[in-house]
């Protein structure tokens, strides 16, 4: 029988690779009897549904724009929050792009 530990491993690992059979099986009885692990796997396909939905909206194939001001406010809240803000996010030292 699985634990919640491995059935949200799985239910993480689910879109990249299929389960066995087996695998399917012992997921569904665990979330027949896991009320946490069925809202886990609800909130994963929302998740899922949402990304989706972002890279469709996005008009070039992925990168969602911000303004300055957006951009500006996410950068200060990172600084304040982290104790050793990463360069990267700085706009100066950014990464260049693939």
């Amino acid at each position: 029988m699985l634990n919640c530990r491995d059935v949200s491993r799985m239910l993480v690992a689910k879109p990249e690779r299929p389960l066995y059979w087996r695998e399917r099986l012992a997921l569904r009885l665990h979330l027949l009897m896991c009320d946490a692990c069925r809202r886990f796997a609800r909130q994963l396909v929302t998740i899922h549904k949402g990304l989706r939905r972002l890279g469709r909206d996005t008009d070039d194939g992925g990168d969602v724009h911000l303004s300055p001001e957006a951009r500006e406010r996410i950068r200060s809240t990172l600084h304040e929050r982290c104790d050793h803000a990463d360069p990267s996010l700085d706009r100066d030292h950014r990464p260049p792009r693939p």
